[in-house]
């Protein structure tokens, strides 16, 4: 098995390395991202920072495609596993100096980075070192062995997409939405006028953020969120608006959501101070951090 484990590890490698480096460099948001990850603050320049991700993300297009094409040979694997040794020393270097930043990896997010950043590196490491060690190219280990390298690739993917850069979007925001609901959201308790008639919201998201970003709870809360809008959606009334951050510093410094709840009627041509609660909860068990009006 640990042969054949080593066999399909150049396989696995290219699905992880050739989305992630097509991302970054085809991506349209690969310059909007990169001002605001900790290789921006490492090159002290947003410009830079984004040519960089342009090239590492071409590099990492190569190894995919070196990796899939014959001759077989350990190069290919090695080159990986220092891309991965790489990746852990730059995901280090983030932690320690810009916690709340995110590391770029798929330039499809702004989310501070996690633990999953790094066990992906240390999966590319060690995909690397199995893929320099394999004794036979992937075809013929999976010719040979179709259904055991079928559930291999299969469980890798599975393994892949649990520790994906975006699990908020795939699967962990559906969930804590409806966690949210079952169990009240933030203005649950507070009564508001349409939630009993179940009034559809009018006014434009764009409006609501608008609107929020000119609020007091807004400034008072800003000094947490490290994104862009993530999600929302109304709910009794008001509409919540999902956000990322970090709370805290230094070593006590954690991943977190922010909630807002906004009036999903009010815009700025009907109120000029909306009504607003600010939930902050943990980003990996959903723990309240904090909650404000």
């Amino acid at each position: 098995m640990s042969a054949l484990v080593c066999a399909l590890a150049p396989l696995v490698l290219a699905g992880v390395l050739g989305p992630a480096g097509a991302g970054k460099l085809f991506g349209r948001g690969t310059a909007r991202q990169a001002p605001r990850t900790a290789l921006a603050r490492l090159l002290r320049d947003g410009g830079r920072a984004a040519l960089v991700l342009r090239a590492l993300g071409a590099v990492e297009l190569l190894l995919a495609a070196a990796l899939l094409a014959p001759p077989a040979t350990p190069l290919p694997g090695a080159a990986a596993a220092l891309l991965g040794a790489g990746f852990l020393g730059y995901l280090g270097y983030a932690h320690a100096a810009a916690p709340g930043s995110s590391c770029g990896c798929t330039a499809r997010q702004d989310a501070p980075l996690t633990w999953r950043a790094f066990v992906r590196a240390a999966a590319v490491l060690a995909g690397g070192v199995a893929a320099a060690l394999a004794q036979q190219p992937w075809w013929t280990a999976a010719a040979r062995r179709p259904a055991a390298a079928l559930c291999l690739v299969l469980a890798a993917a599975a393994a892949l997409t649990a520790l994906s850069a975006d699990p908020d979007r795939r699967w962990r925001m559906p969930l804590r939405r409806l966690r949210l609901r079952i169990a009240g959201h933030p203005l649950a308790a507070t009564g508001h006028p349409l939630a009993a008639a179940g009034a559809p919201a009018a006014v434009p998201v764009a409006a609501t953020v608008e609107l929020l970003e000119r609020s007091r709870a807004w400034q008072s809360a800003s000094r947490v969120v490290r994104s862009a809008l993530l999600d929302h959606w109304d709910d009794g009334g008001w509409r919540i608006l999902q956000f990322a951050g970090v709370h805290g510093g230094g070593t006590a410094a954690r991943p977190v959501l922010v909630l807002f709840a906004v009036d999903a009627a009010a815009s700025l041509d009907t109120v000029r101070e909306p009504a607003v609660r600010v939930s902050v909860i943990d980003a990996d068990s959903g723990a309240p951090v904090m909650a404000t009006a």
